[in-house]
């Protein structure tokens, strides 16, 4: 298959809404995982003061976090908006990382 016919297959919304699909659940929790945990380094570069001190906030806030970021991408419409609510914070936030550094 092409790349494009590829993208216009995940663009489909479900048929049956009542359905999440095992896609989108897979997605939701291990894309919502990787880009809390990255939110969270990032947080811990925004906090001031030793890294020590700043870590304690984003781990109290890591499992919201999460949990924020995996009902959002769930309720994508479609495949490809699942995929997209996850790679795009991600990308944002290494790239706010790597400035940081």
């Amino acid at each position: 298959m092409s790349i494009i016919k590829k993208i216009k297959q995940l663009s489909i919304p479900e048929e049956n809404g009542k359905r999440i699909g095992i896609f989108r659940i897979l997605c939701s929790i291990f894309g919502g995982l990787i880009t809390a945990y990255i939110g969270m380094t990032l947080l811990v570069f925004i906090i001031p003061g030793s890294t020590g001190e700043s870590i304690i906030l984003p781990l109290l806030f890591n499992t919201l976090a999460w949990a924020c970021f995996a009902l959002w991408i769930v309720l994508a419409p479609t495949k490809l908006s699942a995929i997209l609510r996850f790679v795009i914070p991600s990308l944002i936030f290494s790239v706010l990382i790597i400035i940081l550094l």
